[in-house]
């Protein structure tokens, strides 16, 4: 089955195969450019990214998670599990707005769920299509959704559609790893990240996430 969109998305499918990421070549990229990471690497060895999860509920838990804690966000999500068949986009748009504000979710993160449920329901975001589509193709389509920014889009990019070459300058924890790993704490921009990276390319997904290993040696699920 096509997704909607007619001869554009036959354009997308059509379109030169994506880079894809490969670990152990990246590892060793990475550990031939720069000093910083061959430690990094040694030091987290046998550790990878693995990608999980559905894409609405990878989003949708991004979503609930937004300014709340990990546990709070978690309670919230249990509740909308038990009041859905499945969390899926017909489900979430035929619970309706009260019984989503009885889950916990707050008015504004209802509108923010109810319209993602609504752009995957309707095709007017085309997750099918997406390990087809560029980087920035697929982030336009995201951040067209509601409560959905920058930093959540790179997110998705390096975790669920594991893109090799995403340098999230939004994160705030590749800015203090980079800070802590490279300039002995000095405060940096997101300028310096970007040059510091440089040497990364076209692998900076995973040098981020060594950064990041830097900071809490316990891999996030995203």
């Amino acid at each position: 089955m096509k997704a909607r969109g007619g001869a554009w998305a036959d354009t997308v499918v059509a379109a030169k195969p994506l880079p894809q990421l490969d670990w152990d070549k990246a590892c060793a990229h990475l550990q031939r450019t720069d000093r910083v990471m061959r430690k990094l690497i040694a030091a987290h060895a046998g550790a990878r990214l693995q990608s999980r999860g559905d894409p609405f509920q990878t989003l949708a838990r991004s979503i609930i998670g937004q300014q709340i804690s990990v546990k709070a966000a978690q309670a919230v999500w249990d509740r909308l599990c038990a009041a859905v068949p499945q969390v899926a986009p017909h489900h979430v748009l035929d619970l309706g707005e009260e019984a989503l504000r009885a889950c916990g979710l707050s008015a504004r993160k209802v509108t923010y769920i109810r319209d993602l449920a609504d752009k995957f329901h309707t095709g007017q975001v085309h997750p099918a299509q997406w390990q087809h589509m560029a980087d920035d193709t697929v982030a336009a389509e995201l951040l067209s959704i509601r409560g959905i920014g920058r930093w959540t889009a790179d997110m998705f990019l390096i975790f669920h559609l594991m893109r090799p070459d995403v340098l999230p300058l939004g994160d705030l924890g590749l800015i203090r790893g980079v800070s802590q790993t490279y300039f002995a704490g000095e405060p940096v921009t997101q300028s310096d990240v970007r040059e510091v990276a440089a040497a990364w390319a076209p692998w900076r997904s995973v040098g981020t996430w060594y950064i990041w290993r830097s900071l809490d040696p316990i891999a996030v699920e995203y």
